[in-house]
């Protein structure tokens, strides 16, 4: 019986050791904790900033499958799509046994998919403190003791590059008043959002305060009694924008001053990650036009 018992205590104290040897839980974007009891081998991510990050902290190579915007770098357009990222495919997912999935709060299937026993790691960015932080979650849940100094270095790098734009800007650039349409409604990027946030660094007047929100959907009216001098849009958006009621009258499309982005250059303004400060660069290039 001692030996029995003494056999258990071994089993427990083994055990115990173990879970803590583990690394430690990844606190997401619910608060929720989610304890990984190794570095994730296959990793789906269902948002394309996620799926960003995995791949400029080096981790590409174990993700194994994504949503369908998910299209940078170019080893991800190879993956298994698995639908949008707010209602994906959660039999595709499931099917692709992943050890951990990153995805956004609006996602509508995260119970779902944490009932059928799958990890769930949700982060959202929205802002420049939430680029630095989602960085640092991501490194924290692929594991490793350098990932954190890898991050804090990739947001360095963002960081300082965005200066950069900012510091290139003419006197002749600063103080514009821009509108920044993200989608058709139309739906624009607020000052208290990462676009916003860029924006300001770059010394250009937001017409949409921050009381309104991140990326509001607008009265098309507003805009006109905003009168922008700048607008910018992607060329998805962009089709009749200067037959809108009043439009004509708005002083950059007077003037010409409107930036019409390509799909790929929309898809680095509107997300935020690593290629924030490619968007940045791109902004102070329509600013200074």
């Amino acid at each position: 019986m001692t030996r029995v018992i003494a056999l258990l205590l071994f089993a427990t104290l083994h055990a115990l050791a173990a879970a803590a040897s583990g690394p430690p839980p990844v606190t997401d974007d619910r608060g929720a904790q989610i304890a990984l009891a190794a570095p994730p081998q296959r990793i789906v991510s269902l948002l394309p900033s996620l799926t960003e990050s995995v791949c400029v902290l080096g981790a590409c190579g174990r993700l194994v499958g994504v949503d369908r915007y998910s299209n940078w770098p170019d080893a991800v357009r190879a993956l298994p799509q698995l639908g949008g990222g707010i209602d994906p495919n959660v039999e595709a997912v499931v099917a692709l046994k992943p050890d951990v999935v990153l995805l956004a709060r609006s996602s509508r299937v995260i119970e779902r998919l944490e009932a059928l026993g799958l990890k769930v790691v949700v982060l959202e960015p929205q802002t420049h403190a939430d680029v630095r932080r989602v960085l640092g979650k991501v490194a924290e849940v692929l594991g490793g003791a350098e990932g954190q100094a890898e991050a804090e270095r990739v947001w360095r790098a963002i960081d300082a590059a965005v200066d950069a734009a900012a510091q290139s800007q003419p006197a002749a650039a600063r103080g514009a008043r821009v509108y920044f349409e993200i989608a058709s409604g139309p739906y624009a990027a607020g000052e208290s959002s990462f676009i916003g946030e860029s924006l300001a660094r770059l010394g250009a007047r937001n017409i949409v305060p921050a009381a309104l929100g991140p990326f509001p959907k607008l009265n098309p009216e507003y805009v006109v009694r905003a009168d922008p001098e700048v607008i910018m849009i992607g060329d998805r958006n962009a089709q009749g924008l200067e037959q809108r009621p009043g439009w004509r009258a708005i002083r950059a499309v007077r003037t010409g001053r409107i930036c019409r982005f390509t799909a790929d250059q929309a898809d680095v303004l509107v997300r935020p990650g690593p290629r924030m400060a490619e968007a940045a660069r791109l902004m102070a290039a329509c600013l200074a036009r």
